[in-house]
């Protein structure tokens, strides 16, 4: 894959300027759609542009031409005039008709006004972070799947050189002459996409064949979960206060108090309105959270937010299937003060809810703890010996124990190993 266009990769060039623009309709919460502008203007710092102004129109119901309306559109064309600004970003998802006619719209002779929606955004800050090959795959493939439609009959390339935000992409070729070779570039990536899925999943059997207990790190994007796994495992992950810094699972052994070893698992950020699409492309690097034993919900505790934020992180568990599996809601940061945090305490009622920070490592004992506790319920530390014509029986433990040591006696193969209830039940007649 060709590299991405990173944007402002020289830090003494001008920043994108860029028009926000939300619509209010019928029954919507105001105070919500202010919450999700401020958020976009985060997606949009991240991505290397700046706000320089932002539009609410308050309607009845959407335009179906321009999302605004016509005499909103000719207000914004005067506000970008005004404000030197290049780029407008719709809190919404656009569809390809409507971004057509906006940029008819705000566009004049002597000037060219790019016009994106929030999917793009997160799309282009996607391009920006992905570092793995899988991680690139995955975004050009959702590039490539959502692009293609909005960028119909503009004679423009998907990767533009000396572009900016909405912009970076795989520079494949012109839509509108090479749709075909478009085509072929999608299915490729699917291909390859599905190869590395196949690979994923054996790393996964291999992990259950080590019988240890896994824990995925989930939540909404900057809550702390790289910073967490860093400080308990040195990972070296890469950790900014950005939204989505990273982007690639990463999964990490970590040994408890007792001895035993756990595994880590970092996963991808959640975010509210997160395109559809973009779960689709990395639902192989998501189901990192499927397949795991437990899940462990990292919220950012100096998030005015941060009970919206646990919602949209819950919803996706959801639909993601992974909400029935042992859940331990972590809230970091609790060394950041801030007006909400003895409210969330108050609140907090469940053995389950832990506060901590992972910059100062307060609270993360207590949780440990409890990880612990999860981690060796019900096992405990047994000998088992198989006579030479029984020894068909060690795949059983192999497959669901942790083996501590293996002896091959004249009598058998002796095997200590920590097993669940379930297992000893099993091999019971083989204990000694």
């Amino acid at each position: 894959m060709p590299e991405f266009n990173i944007f402002n990769d020289n830090q003494n060039e001008e920043k994108t300027k860029a028009v926000l623009v939300t619509a209010i309709f019928r029954g919507d919460d105001k105070d919500e759609a202010e919450i999700s502008l401020d958020e976009l203007e985060r997606l949009l710092e991240t991505a290397g542009g700046e706000c320089v102004a932002r539009m609410t129109q308050i309607k009845t119901s959407a335009d179906p031409a321009t999302y605004i309306g016509s005499g909103k559109i000719k207000e914004l064309s005067e506000l970008c005039k005004n404000n030197g600004a290049t780029l407008v970003v719709f809190d919404t998802e656009l569809s390809p008709s409507q971004i057509r006619n906006i940029e008819n719209e705000v566009n004049s002779d002597d000037s060219e006004i790019f016009v994106i929606d929030r999917s793009m955004l997160i799309l282009d800050i996607f391009a920006l972070h992905a570092k793995t090959g899988e991680g690139k795959l995955q975004v050009e493939l959702a590039l490539l799947k959502y692009t293609t439609p909005r960028l119909t009959g503009k004679g423009l390339q998907l990767s533009r050189q000396g572009g900016g935000i909405g912009t970076r992409g795989p520079g494949e070729s012109k839509l509108e002459s090479d749709k075909r070779h478009i085509k072929r570039r999608m299915d490729a990536l699917e291909d390859e996409l599905e190869i590395l899925e196949k690979n994923r999943s054996v790393q996964r059997k291999q992990r259950d064949k080590s019988g240890l207990y896994k824990i995925a790190i989930a939540g909404y994007t900057n809550a702390g979960k790289s910073t967490f796994l860093n400080y308990l495992t040195g990972a070296g992950i890469l950790a900014e206060n950005k939204l989505f810094a990273t982007l690639d699972p990463t999964t990490r052994k970590y040994e408890l108090p007792s001895g035993n070893e756990i595994l880590l698992t970092d996963t991808v950020g959640f975010i509210r309105n997160l395109p559809h699409h973009l779960i689709k492309a990395f639902r192989s690097t998501l189901d990192e959270v499927v397949y795991s034993d437990c899940v462990l919900v990292m919220i950012d505790a100096s998030e005015p937010e941060c009970h919206k934020q646990l919602s949209v992180t819950e919803n996706l568990l959801d639909e993601l299937g992974a909400s029935g599996k042992p859940i331990l809601y972590v809230y970091n940061k609790c060394d950041v003060e801030t007006d909400i945090m003895p409210k969330i305490k108050q609140d907090a009622g469940d053995n389950n809810i832990f506060f901590i920070s992972s910059v100062t490592g307060e609270g993360i004992d207590k949780l440990i703890s409890r990880i612990e506790e999860y981690a060796n319920d019900g096992k405990t530390d047994e000998t088992f010996l198989f006579p030479h014509n029984d020894q068909s029986l060690i795949n059983v433990l192999y497959k669901n124990a942790v083996i501590l040591s293996t002896d091959y006696l004249a009598e058998g193969v002796k095997i200590s190993a920590t097993v669940d209830a379930k297992t000893k039940g099993i091999l019971s007649k083989y204990l000694i």
